[in-house]
Order: structure tokens, then C-alpha cells, then sequence
């Protein structure tokens, strides 16, 4: 499972306190990008391909208070089906350990040209990354 640490902003924090709502997804969307990175894959090689990455549907739970003006650690965790979409559980937890959020996610690989999603995302994303194991996809093998 990927994990990524990430600073909690001034601009993250509401005027009561807490870190805002639209952080944790903003939060969530750097950890992904940051994972497909890990994993070797080059935003400008999707481009290319005319293919992306989409959300198409995403859950934020939160479970106890973020401290402001600190650290989060966000992880993610891949689960691929058989069909078009795969699933991505995110866990944001605290310097501390303790779970604050999580933030489940329905996404797709979309086909930019003709606007549809891709059957069997995982296979292309296994096509493209060098490490695919951090994308829940197991080891190339050769």
C-alpha cells in the first residue's frame, strides 16, 4: 500500500478550526498522482496514449478532527474488478496514528478521443507502470 505525507496548509483551515472539507479531496487527488508517479507512470504519457484518468464517484468519512498546521499521512489502496471502473481507499491519519478520514473512490480510465470509459483499466495501467505492485496490480512479470 502507497503512502504519502502531506502538509496541512493555512489556506486548508476553515475559520472554526478545521481543515475544510474540499482539502481532504484536494489531499486525496495528490496522493493518487503521487502514487501513479511512484508506480512510474508520466502524466504526459497518458496524454499521449489520449487516455485519463476519471472520478466518478467519491465518499469522504471523517472520523475524528485533523490538527491544523501539521502533517497527514494519506494512503492508497487499489482494488480492480472485471469491469470498467476500480475502487481506491484512501486513509488520512494523524502524526499520531489516529484515523481522522477516509475517502473511498469509484474512477475509470477514460479514452479522450472517444470520451468513453476503457474496458480493464488495471490493463492498462499495468501496460504503463514499471512498478504496478504500488497500484495493487502485482509485480511485471517478463
Amino acid at each position: 500500500m502507497f503512502r504519502v505525507t502531506i502538509a496541512v496548509r493555512c489556506d486548508d483551515i476553515d475559520a472554526n478550526g478545521h481543515v475544510r472539507g474540499p482539502a481532504y479531496l484536494a489531499y486525496a487527488d495528490h496522493a493518487r498522482w503521487a502514487c501513479l508517479q511512484a508506480a512510474g507512470i508520466d502524466p504526459a504519457g497518458l496524454t499521449a496514449r489520449r487516455i485519463g484518468p476519471v472520478n466518478l464517484e467519491t465518499t469522504v468519512r471523517f472520523h475524528r478532527e485533523l490538527p491544523p498546521y501539521g502533517e497527514v499521512d494519506v494512503s492508497c489502496d487499489f482494488r480492480w474488478g472485471t469491469g470498467k471502473t476500480s475502487r481506491v481507499t484512501q486513509e488520512f491519519h494523524a502524526p499520531d496514528g489516529t484515523l481522522a478520514a477516509s475517502v473511498s473512490s469509484v474512477s475509470g480510465l477514460l479514452d479522450l478521443d472517444r470520451r468513453r470509459l476503457l474496458p480493464d483499466p488495471g490493463a492498462y495501467w499495468r501496460e504503463l507502470a514499471a512498478r504496478p505492485e504500488l497500484l495493487g496490480l502485482g509485480p511485471k512479470t517478463a
